[in-house]
């Protein structure tokens, strides 16, 4: 039997994950012969940490997920620098902007995600790419045009006080910009955030440096000299960098008559309303996740790569627990859950404790003994003690007060004074779902510093925000071996 045909569109995060799945799953190419059609002329890079490119702590290089020769060493046929323009469900072909055609048996979109411009007088052009001295903070590109026109020392408006916006202004601070966010709403991150916790995440990062308009909105760009704010203020950058959030790129989609609405939908089976077309990652809608996060992506990867090998036919996407990290150095936050949820609300128990002058806030939500949301900055112990709770679905330890301070862990499980002394099947890295246990037997299977680990479990190739645990495990274990 000759291989399935399958076609991705998308050759970022989701689209390259698919493709370590199958092959995975598929090594000899056997049931998937795969096509892979990138927009970008670079190979897949970890997007999540573009904010330390932008910062200098990070090379292009070091995030890249593909060396060069992976396609070839696989037999992928991966087209880069080409985008598809069409689909033809009825002849099951993509058009190519190169004018070719590529037919498949199933296709899959990872188109991702655009970036957002707000309606700001002066930002785009008439042909709708940003206006000089403008630039939106999402591709490796986009990393270089930042780095080429933000001169060190020099002001630059940042717009939008979400995930993104704050890891781009932490990035250029680091490096030596005065920046200033611009943001409507009263308090940053608030969709992951409560009041409390924004106002506190705000006055941390402005011991970085980084400046805040809250509650306005940029109302005008003046080239060369910033922005006009609504409130009749200016404020004074030599750059702008939006970053106001994403929309799903769903047009191929909607060209091809699938069913929309923020974003393709899917199924448990990752199926769009055309089952011979599965869509994954920033540009999919399912009922259990949110899109614009990495861990959910890859979860899709893995059963997507389950039926289309054949491996699982069974396997179904249920949904994904989404813990938000804010990669920015010098700070260390955590929310998951019902982050919202008010000390009032009758059905549930709401601790919370502020420090804002040492840049703490700990808020912990528990419905029928079970965590169910927290907000933790400034508190690494609490959050990998609450992360834990939340993953593994049991009891809270009746000290409350405890936990929060991240003094308590689930019944019988030893007190973890570090990451080394975590119990084997506490996960280290939620991006990829290794557990502690699983990084003891790649270690004693022979990967003995942290980038064997990481290439054998993928841990820290996700956002990067368990690399510190990693480290910790892999001394540990140096020491102990």
């Amino acid at each position: 039997m000759s291989p399935r045909e399958v076609v991705v569109l998308g050759y970022g995060m989701a689209g390259a994950r698919l493709a370590d799945e199958i092959h995975q799953r598929d090594p000899e190419g056997a049931r998937v012969r795969l096509t892979i059609i990138g927009e970008e002329t670079h190979h897949a890079y970890n997007r999540v940490l573009l904010s330390a490119v932008v910062a200098g702590t990070m090379s292009p290089q070091m995030v890249r997920l593909h060396e060069d020769g992976w396609a070839a060493q696989r037999n992928v046929d991966l087209r880069t620098g080409v985008t598809a323009v069409s689909i033809d469900r009825g002849r099951r072909s993509v058009g190519l902007s190169d004018g070719s055609r590529v037919d498949y048996d199933a296709l899959v979109l990872a188109t991702g995600s655009r970036p957002w411009v707000p309606p700001v007088e002066g930002l785009l052009c008439e042909d709708g790419s940003p206006a000089e001295g403008v630039v939106t903070f999402r591709t490796l590109d986009d990393c270089d045009r930042i780095l080429e026109a933000a001169k060190i020392g020099a002001p630059v408006a940042v717009v939008g006080g979400g995930l993104l916006g704050l890891e781009a202004a932490r990035g250029l601070a680091g490096r030596g910009n005065l920046v200033t966010v611009v943001h409507p709403s009263t308090h940053v991150m608030e969709r992951q955030l409560d009041p409390g916790a924004g106002g506190v995440l705000a006055k941390a990062l402005g011991t970085h440096g980084i400046d805040f308009r809250l509650g306005t909105s940029a109302a005008r760009y003046l080239p060369g000299d910033g922005l006009k704010l609504d409130d009749g203020s200016k404020v004074h950058a030599d750059l702008v960098v939006v970053s106001a959030g994403v929309r799903a790129e769903t047009t191929l989609a909607a060209g091809a008559g699938l069913e929309i609405d923020r974003g393709v939908l899917i199924d448990d089976a990752l199926r769009t309303s055309d089952g011979r077309i599965h869509a994954i990652g920033d540009c999919a809608q399912h009922p259990g996740t949110v899109s614009g996060l990495v861990e959910p992506a890859w979860q899709q990867a893995a059963v997507l790569a389950d039926l289309l090998t054949g491996t699982d036919v069974s396997a179904r996407y249920r949904g994904t627990q989404v813990v938000t990290k804010l990669k920015a150095r010098g700070i260390d936050l955590t929310a998951l859950g019902e982050a919202h949820t008010e000390v009032s609300d009758p059905d549930a128990e709401v601790l919370c404790l502020t420090d804002p002058t040492r840049g703490r806030y700990t808020k912990l939500v528990i419905r029928e003994d079970r965590v169910t949301g927290a907000i933790l900055l400034g508190a690494p112990d609490a959050a990998a003690t609450i992360t834990q709770l939340y993953d593994r679905g049991v009891p809270v330890p009746t000290d409350r007060l405890a936990v929060l301070l991240g003094r308590a862990l689930p019944a019988g499980a030893p007190t973890a004074s570090s990451p080394a002394d975590l119990p084997a099947a506490a996960v280290v890295c939620r991006c990829n779902s290794v557990t502690k246990g699983r990084l003891v037997e790649a270690f004693r299977a022979g990967a003995t510093d942290v980038t064997e680990l990481a290439s054998v479990t993928r841990a820290t190739t996700g956002c990067g925000s368990c690399r510190d645990a990693v480290c910790g495990i892999a001394d540990w274990l140096a020491t102990t071996a």
